[in-house]
């Protein structure tokens, strides 16, 4: 299964990072808008990034009662969007019905359930009142979103492996915490090279900081991408 590279847009606005964009035109396919930047300019930065030619995987997290879950689902459905991401802490009948909406609205939008932060330890799992480490609690969170409807699912690159063995094979793993070895760890806890995330079975590395903080961009995203091309 083949391996792809998504750009994450650390800013509040496309036009900061659009001089990098057009750069990166033609090397990258995907970009991820997360919530910083949907929060400050709303749907129309989705529309502006799609209209540089990238795919867009809206970042938002989903986390409600059902009806408001679905009911959003069906809002960004509009927008040209590729994948969305849920909390798969929501529940089982939160994530159905977002699966239905997606079904009825916008048949080919990949829904991702995201399970554990990639910056939360174990510790911090424990705060919070699961006594469980955070691949046992992937797992039964990935168990359950995939029970439910969801395609793919949000995790560390940890927990690619266990996945793998306990989910089918068609499931669509999305992977933060990835991290060029000569690259900073920044505010993830759980990371892997792209190399070795690719290795263990992921379908989407998510990248920002260490391409965009690069002093030549495009050969960042080339080097990562030469890395997982032949596994």
């Amino acid at each position: 299964m083949p391996c792809e590279l998504i750009l994450v847009l650390d800013a509040q606005s496309p036009r900061e990072i659009t001089p990098t964009l057009r750069q990166l035109q033609g090397t990258v396919r995907w970009v991820k808008v997360g919530l910083e930047m949907f929060t400050a300019c709303g749907p129309d930065c989705v529309r502006e990034v799609a209209g540089l030619g990238f795919d867009v995987f809206l970042d938002l997290k989903l986390h409600d009662i059902p009806n408001t879950v679905a009911k959003s689902v069906e809002s960004v459905s509009r927008l040209p969007i590729g994948m969305l991401t849920l909390h798969t802490a929501g529940g089982r009948e939160m994530m159905q019905w977002a699966a239905k909406a997606a079904a009825q609205h916008k048949p080919d939008l990949l829904l991702l359930g995201v399970t554990v932060l990639t910056s939360t330890s174990a510790a911090g799992l424990a705060e919070t009142g699961v006594a469980d480490a955070p691949e046992q609690q992937v797992l039964r969170l990935g168990r359950l979103a995939i029970d439910s409807g969801l395609r793919g699912l949000v995790c560390s690159p940890l927990e690619i492996a266990p996945l793998r063995t306990a989910l089918p094979a068609d499931v669509k793993l999305v992977t933060p915490g990835i991290r060029p070895r000569d690259a900073k760890a920044d505010d993830q806890t759980r990371i892997m090279t792209p190399g070795e995330a690719a290795r263990a079975g992921s379908s989407f590395l998510v990248v920002g900081r260490p391409i965009f903080k690069a002093p030549d961009p495009v050969a960042a995203a080339k080097a990562i991408l030469a890395e997982i091309g032949g596994v």
